[in-house]
């Protein structure tokens, strides 16, 4: 299997993975547990966003001879951030910290709203994973096959969390076990999918590579600053999600530098 079909199923993988958690835990994943998760999730996201995402758009700017090489990368970061809050404020879902003891059906239908805001923001990171792999077959130089599969291997880390967080609940709204993992599973669908389209947009777009690199880091950075921090933030034990969030940071920092 060439590379480039690994970097596309790795992170699908890791969200199966993730909502297989179903079949193993009898309750609700544990608050700290969830937490440590989350923030472990935060840490990688926010080391791929400068480590895949920013450093390469500022280096391939650089080598395109630009005299401003930080430009795209600051153009196509705050487009990023100012696209996705645009879907959040068109778009009506539920945030993941959004919880309260109700009825079964309400809680149902709050369920399907969480799986909607999951997948939604799993778009990010199929994009970032695509534009990155659009690179490495372009032959960017500082875009290598280890770095693609390096931020394919973080992203896929940090959607196992995710894959337990949209399965989890569906199995306590009253879903099968099977029926709750193939929910958490096809949350993380659109990863590939808009990571496909990406590598095909990027082949008639090439010179705009490094801004497509800083939207794709701005996006993901939206989603880190929305959804997650305020949910390892929230209530007790947020300092066990700041560890997660070091843990996350370094382990990617290494992955990419180290692979890179």
């Amino acid at each position: 299997m060439n590379t480039v079909a690994l970097g596309l199923l790795i992170p699908f993988i890791g969200t199966t993975l993730g909502a297989a958690m179903v079949f193993l835990l009898k309750n609700e994943i544990t608050p700290r547990l969830q937490k440590l998760l989350l923030g472990f999730a935060s840490g990688v996201m926010i080391a791929a966003v400068m480590w895949s995402l920013l450093v390469p758009s500022i280096e391939m700017a650089k080598n395109q001879g630009l005299s401003f090489s930080w430009l795209p990368a600051a153009i196509g970061f705050a487009v990023g951030m100012a696209f996705l809050l645009l879907l959040d404020s068109v778009i009506p879902h539920l945030h993941p910290h959004s919880d309260k003891p109700e009825g079964m059906t309400r809680k149902l239908k709050k369920t399907t709203m969480l799986v909607f805001a999951i997948t939604l923001h799993n778009i990010p990171e199929g994009m970032a994973v695509g534009v990155v792999l659009a690179g490495m077959i372009e032959g960017v130089s500082n875009i290598t096959a280890a770095s693609a599969l390096a931020l394919s291997i973080g992203i896929a880390i940090q959607n196992i969390p995710e894959g337990a967080i949209v399965s989890t609940p569906l199995r306590l709204a009253g879903k099968s076990r099977m029926s709750a993992f193939i929910g958490g599973t096809l949350s993380g669908i659109v990863e590939p999918i808009a990571a496909i389209i990406t590598i095909l947009l990027i082949q008639i777009t090439l010179p705009a590579l490094p801004y497509i690199l800083a939207f794709a880091a701005g996006s993901m950075m939206y989603v880190v600053v929305e959804e997650l921090i305020p949910d390892v933030q929230s209530g007790e034990h947020s300092n066990i999600g700041t560890i997660g969030v070091a843990l996350g940071f370094i382990m990617m920092m290494i992955m990419d530098v180290a692979l890179g």
